[in-house]
């Protein structure tokens, strides 16, 4: 049965955290398995509280500590009202506040980070995560990582390198969109790669987590699979699996499905003609890939209230479903249908002004030049297989876990 760090943590009765004053990174997502008397999951605020740990700050990633905001929403600190500790926000209103600052360590020995990723560069935990290192690192604050499953499995890796004048917090670190990574590796990676003092760094791996199997594949014992959302547009496991794809769209002004049940996997907007649509990307025959025409009227965000075409998006096999390529294909497929109305995201995004959004999340312009002179798919993933492979040498010497498969084993 997998445990995850957390539970790992907890079931040894937090012996490393005793006598010390404990800072925690974590969302509702934080939650580790008790018997008391009957099985079932808290948080783990509420875990450390038992164990008698003196948790003295707790700190909210993008979404915060409770995956209330939406993204690209600034989140405001302050005194929770259920846990009663003090929150410093790491995702407020400036690009300074996605750094932990200094001061807001103060009184700290040790900061524990337990938030679910979910397997793409896009998804911004691993960044704050890497920052939170390099703060921590200069005030001799040990960082312990609570790791947790890739919910895509550990073998597959799918994406480009990024260029770094396309850095950003979609962006942060040089890994493909699907990297195949716990955060556990990416730190060890990160604090390799940046020359941090290794002692910054402990990390309590998963027990019993198996690389070849998706999230909900896992063997989670009779409680079965504990996702919770670990953001508000997150809600399951199929939502991450199309998501290093389906995150492509908010780079252009389409639905990518944000205020509808199923974001990411309903893409559209109001102009498009939807069988058309769904014969255009069959006819580029992604592997895995199965769509149907759809209409949807978003709640919030991009044409909220409008009635949009577009597809459906449904994975038939996620074992050969390449979720870059499929985004990149149906990005393609709607702008061919009318260049004119097809657009690009322009406004500010991520606290990056002079960058088009589209470029940041691909980690470079490469994709959208070819699309723009209506370039093939293929031609726009061009630079994928090299990117890949430089990651995968990189990272061999950081995992944690064994590979049976893949670029990683």
């Amino acid at each position: 049965m997998l445990r995850t760090g957390a539970e790992v943590l907890c079931e040894g009765g937090c012996s490393a955290l005793r006598g010390l004053r404990v800072g925690l990174v974590a969302n509702p997502a934080s939650l580790v398995r008790v018997a008391d008397p009957l099985p079932r999951r808290i948080h783990l605020v509420d875990a450390l509280h038992k164990a008698g740990i003196n948790l003295v700050r707790l700190y909210g990633p993008e979404h915060g500590i409770w995956s209330t905001a939406q993204d690209l929403i600034a989140v405001e600190g302050g005194l929770d009202p259920i846990f009663g500790l003090n929150v410093d926000t790491l995702y407020g209103r400036s690009v300074d506040s996605l750094t932990l600052q200094p001061q807001a360590l103060d009184g700290v020995d040790v900061l524990l980070f337990d938030v679910q990723d979910v397997g793409s560069r896009y998804y911004t935990y691993f960044a704050t995560l890497c920052m939170a290192l390099d703060t921590c690192a200069a005030r001799d604050v040990q960082v312990i990582v609570l790791d947790r499953p890739n919910p895509l499995g550990g073998e597959a890796v799918e994406g480009n390198r990024v260029d770094p004048h396309y850095k950003s917090f979609v962006s942060w670190l040089d890994l493909p969109q699907r990297h195949g990574l716990t955060l556990g590796e990416i730190a060890a990676l990160y604090v390799a790669e940046a020359g941090l003092p290794a002692q910054t760094l402990s990390v309590v791996p998963c027990d019993g987590y198996d690389t070849s199997r998706y999230f909900d594949e896992q063997d989670w014992g009779p409680l079965g699979s504990p996702w919770y959302a670990p953001s508000p547009n997150m809600p399951t496991v199929n939502t991450a699996v199309v998501y290093p794809g389906g995150c492509l769209i908010e780079g252009t002004l389409l639905s990518e499905g944000r205020g509808t049940t199923r974001p990411f996997e309903l893409l559209g907007a109001p102009w498009l003609d939807a069988r058309r649509l769904c014969r255009d990307i069959e006819a580029m025959d992604v592997a895995g890939l199965a769509v149907r025409p759809m209409r949807f009227e978003p709640t919030f965000q991009k044409f909220a209230r409008q009635v949009c075409q577009g597809v459906a998006v449904e994975v038939s096999d996620r074992r050969v479903f390449p979720a870059v390529r499929a985004g990149v294909a149906l990005i393609a497929a709607m702008r061919q249908q009318d260049p004119a109305l097809f657009q690009w995201r322009t406004e500010i995004y991520e606290f990056v002004a002079d960058r088009l959004a589209i470029d940041l999340l691909m980690g470079g312009p490469h994709c959208r030049t070819v699309l723009e002179r209506d370039g093939s798919v293929d031609e726009a993933i061009s630079d994928f297989a090299q990117g890949q492979r430089a990651f995968a040498a990189r990272a061999r010497a950081h995992l944690l876990y064994p590979r049976c498969a893949g670029l990683l084993a």
